[in-house]
């Protein structure tokens, strides 16, 4: 597969967007905690978002397994689903906690969930500049920057998909009490 060289303007334009939403994106969704609709029940939402976690580490996965083959389309696409999925994780997130009270851990495992859930959202923080790097490198023909950083991308996010999962495996049997 041959890398057209993308125009210099375009990358420098889209580094400055990708330092902006890894800033704007953590605040605005900590805000919109804040903000609470009433009357909208979408309490169906944490198991659908935990299947998109779920199903994004597996592609993610299945992506490093394309890679290592050699199968750049395929390694492609499934990179591109996992963005997809992302956003879809990080809409229906927002839109579950602006319409539902925060579900309070009330297990015996209550410290070892604390940690799984705050090393989630930190690295759930720290995880967008270096997606959204990665991705344009490899966008831009970048290639070795590419692979550099994804050295790093790739287990955080691996790690914010998996505990996403496990968080709401631990807090499921508290909803609605």
């Amino acid at each position: 597969m041959q890398v057209v060289k993308k125009n210099p303007q375009d990358i420098k334009r889209f580094r400055k967007l990708i330092v902006v939403f890894s800033i704007i994106i953590p605040i605005a969704v900590a805000a919109l905690f804040g903000i609470k609709i009433p009357n909208i029940d979408l309490s169906f939402l944490p198991p659908i978002y935990a299947s998109i976690n779920a199903t994004t580490a597996l592609l993610l996965i299945l992506a490093l397994v394309a890679i290592k083959l050699k199968k750049i389309c395929l390694h492609q696409m499934l990179i591109n689903l996992c963005m997809l999925l992302s956003l879809l994780f990080l809409v229906s997130y927002v839109a579950y906690h602006m319409t539902s009270e925060s579900t309070v851990y009330a297990g015996e495992y209550r410290a070892v969930y604390l940690f799984i859930l705050i090393s989630h959202i930190l690295l759930s923080i720290v995880v967008i500049p270096f997606v959204l790097f990665t991705y344009l490198y490899a966008w831009s023909g970048e290639i070795e920057k590419h692979k550099k950083l994804t050295k790093v991308a790739f287990p955080i996010w691996l790690y914010v998909a998996t505990t996403g999962v496990i968080v709401y495996w631990m807090i499921a049997p508290f909803y609605g009490n």
